[in-house]
């Protein structure tokens, strides 16, 4: 077994993956134009990729431990080679929103082996390797998001855009199934222990809030983070810039974490994180031109933590839960933005219509002013979450001192 060369393969699997997530929030606007859709229908093909990741975290973290590293990254290496060429070859909508679907599976099944995978290589390392690991999400992100800019200024359309995604995937394919040494099996596979205290755990209430709250941060990062390519367009910056700022600035944060944990609680850092995540998503409702990436950088900020800081507080606060609530956490985030696309989308639509006088057809400027306003208003509704956020997790903080100043 080599450690090394399989922690790199888990670093080139999620840089697929987090390309995909940049790619296909760039290529939004020409799927709208080449397959006729409406603005809702491109958010349930979006959406479509992280209900997908849901089933494959929902179905694979569990089973991981009975099939093994090994069969659960096949799934993730083929869904990823079918979607990249189902949706370069698509036709219509709904080949489209299958391609999806198989690289959403394909994204999740990289999730759910390749955390308890880098956990397993590295027992005595596990939170920095972790950290490390993630830090290939956003950097994936940015990778996707300035190759997408640069192929544009070049006139390469996003099938071109596409298809560079098959150059980490032949990577970790390599790396992962042309060893010919047997991988690893799950710490708990090695220990011998039984499944049935993880389910358990998983019913505690305090655990089924986080999963709830969960719903809303990763709804606030990646339901709005997928439409700000498309809807930043239209607004007077370039929008795959705006989603490669944001990202590149959460690749650092979480380079960088450990001060920040250190010096917060993670419930701190859960609250400063909605704070900062609310004020950027209404500031950038507001603003147009440079000034919203001023907004995105308030915005990165708090949510550069919250998917990593919600994993930890619940591996801190409800250890057996283990794997399998990794699983649920994981899962729970992306079904929640499967399910907020396709509503931000709608709102997107109603604004554009709201905007356009009866009978009139805008085009060049005028649409695009219309398709600005509309689109940064959508994104405004999404500030809700983090309120909402803001309460909870400070309702939780309250509630955790409790305790410990009734114990003085």
């Amino acid at each position: 077994m080599n450690p090394s060369r399989l922690f790199t393969a888990s670093c080139a699997a999620l840089i697929v993956t987090a390309m995909s997530f940049a790619l296909r929030g760039g290529a939004t606007g020409d799927w709208i134009t080449q397959f006729n859709l409406t603005n809702e229908q491109a958010g349930w093909v979006n959406g479509t990729a992280f209900w997908g990741f849901t089933l494959a975290m929902m179905f694979g973290g569990p089973l991981v431990d009975a099939l093994g590293f090994k069969r659960i990254l096949g799934v993730a290496f083929f869904g990823h080679a079918a979607g990249i060429l189902l949706t370069i070859f698509a036709w219509d909508f709904w080949s489209l929103f299958t391609g999806t679907l198989l690289f959403g599976i394909a994204n999740g099944s990289v999730e759910a082996a390749c955390n308890p995978l880098v956990a397993t290589l590295y027992p005595k390392d596990q939170t920095t390797k972790l950290n490390h690991f993630h830090v290939w999400f956003p950097g994936g992100i940015v990778i996707g998001g300035v190759l997408a800019f640069l192929f544009g200024k070049l006139g390469l359309g996003w099938k071109v855009q596409f298809a560079t995604m098959l150059i980490p995937l032949v990577a970790y394919g390599f790396m992962f199934f042309g060893q010919h040494q047997e991988m690893p099996k799950t710490e708990r596979v090695q220990r011998g222990e039984s499944t049935g205290s993880m389910f358990t755990a998983c019913l505690a209430p305090g655990f089924i809030l986080m999963v709830a709250c969960m719903f809303l941060t990763a709804a606030t990062e990646l339901g709005s983070t997928q439409w700000i390519p498309n809807i930043l367009s239209n607004a007077g910056v370039s929008g795959i810039l705006v989603l490669v700022w944001i990202n590149g600035l959460m690749a650092v944060g979480r380079m960088f974490a450990g001060p920040f944990v250190h010096k917060l609680s993670p419930i701190g850092m859960l609250v400063m994180s909605a704070i900062l995540s609310a004020i950027g998503l209404y500031w950038m409702s507001h603003s147009s031109g440079n000034m919203l990436f001023a907004a995105a950088t308030v915005f990165a900020f708090g949510v550069c933590f919250f998917w990593p800081t919600m994993v930890g507080y619940v591996a801190e606060n409800f250890p057996k839960t283990g794997a399998l609530g990794m699983a649920i956490i994981g899962g729970a985030g992306m079904l929640s933005v499967s399910v907020l696309l396709p509503i931000i989308g709608k709102w997107y639509d109603a604004g554009i219509a709201e905007r356009t006088p009866a009978g009139a057809t805008p085009a060049g400027d005028a649409l695009a002013a219309i398709q600005a306003s509309a689109g940064l208003e959508a994104l405004g509704k999404v500030a809700i979450l983090p309120v909402a956020l803001t309460v909870i997790f400070i309702l939780i903080a309250l509630l955790k001192k409790k305790p410990a100043a009734a114990a003085h």
